[in-house]
């Protein structure tokens, strides 16, 4: 029994100084600290932000109802539809009346998926409101159009490849960097005729191929097709270097194998979920713009769902290649240094 006690002793010493403490602690402070940023259920609730176009015409009936029940339903005026697609993007209102082409007296409905709880929501209610005004002409709402074209499995794409790029840049990665400082390697190597650069130049590109096989594994396996491939693949390119050269600085930061999954998986996490649940949360969709993975998050879901361009999205990709190429110059500074070698 003493000596289980000694060996259960010695191995939680280990673990607080491989870090692996600081993990254990990490993991549910921050799912608390997630669960709090996701919108909770209010006493209104079931109220609806509904964008209306300032110059469009709409029905008395229509106007008079929606006015008439403040409780039910909040109008926030735009002056396009283009500016209520993009409040609704930023989870500031929940859809956008607009002109039906066909019909003069109708409206289309648009929303961010049209396969969700909240679209059915908002036609009942304005189905119910209809009933109270006036019940025999037709439905005020003749079409629903969706931000997001595509079913279920489309939309959680641009999620499945931010985790792929994210535990390829801030597990993988940093673990081979620390396990090579950590057995002397690294050091071996760099008495050879081998320069600091070309050894750091080989890592990024290691990565830089995981993290495409991984992609392109994903896309054969549940043959999906982008909507601009061209587009699609330059994003996938730079993010992969972006992340691949954050993982070779973290792995610089670790003396050990240990300590490079537990700092690994400390900014996994972060980077992860806030941007996968911003469509969920305004308080994500708020936060969710300081981290580096929004902005590879956010484009791919812009070509994919929404028939974005690169051209629109100039921004994300500047970011994405700048936050790359500081972290290889200190990645670079640290080999020089021979920083915990």
């Amino acid at each position: 029994m003493r000596n289980i006690l000694i060996l259960v002793v010695n191995d939680l010493a280990i673990a607080f100084k491989n870090k692996t403490f600081f993990l254990i602690l990490f993991i549910p402070l921050f799912v608390f600290a997630s669960l709090k940023l996701i919108d909770q259920n209010a006493v209104d609730s079931n109220k609806i932000n509904i964008g209306m176009i300032q110059n469009h015409t709409y029905t008395p009936e229509m106007t008079a109802s929606v006015k008439s029940n403040p409780m039910l339903i909040e109008v926030t005026w735009v002056k396009s539809e283009a500016e209520g697609a993009q409040l609704l993007k930023e989870h500031k209102i929940d859809g956008v009346l607009s002109e039906n082409k066909s019909f003069a007296d109708r409206l289309d409905l648009l929303v961010l998926k049209k396969e969700s709880l909240h679209t059915i929501a908002m036609m009942q209610t304005f189905t119910s409101l209809q009933k109270t005004m006036e019940n025999s002409r037709p439905d005020w709402i003749s079409e629903i159009h969706s931000l997001h074209e595509g079913d279920a499995q489309r939309e959680a794409l641009p999620t499945w490849i931010l985790m792929l790029v994210l535990l390829i840049g801030f597990v993988i990665l940093p673990v081979q960097v620390a396990e090579e400082k950590e057995k002397k390697l690294l050091i071996a190597l760099l008495q050879t005729p081998i320069h600091e650069i070309q050894w750091l130049i080989a890592k990024l590109i290691l990565g830089m191929i995981l993290i495409m096989v991984a992609v392109l594994f994903l896309h054969l396996l549940g043959q999906f097709g982008p909507v601009h491939f061209f587009d699609y693949l330059f994003f996938i390119l730079v993010g992969s270097f972006c992340f691949s050269a954050y993982g070779i600085f973290l792995g610089f930061l670790c003396r050990n194998q240990a300590s490079a999954r537990t700092l690994g998986v400390i900014f996994f996490l972060p980077h992860l979920l806030p941007s996968a649940m911003s469509d969920v949360s305004e308080k994500l969709t708020a936060v969710a713009p300081f981290l580096p993975s929004y902005q590879l998050f956010r484009p791919l879901q812009a070509i994919l769902l929404e028939q974005g361009r690169i051209t629109d999205l100039t921004f994300d990709w500047v970011y994405l290649f700048l936050l790359g190429s500081l972290m290889f110059y200190l990645s670079y500074g640290l080999i020089k240094r021979r920083w915990l070698m």
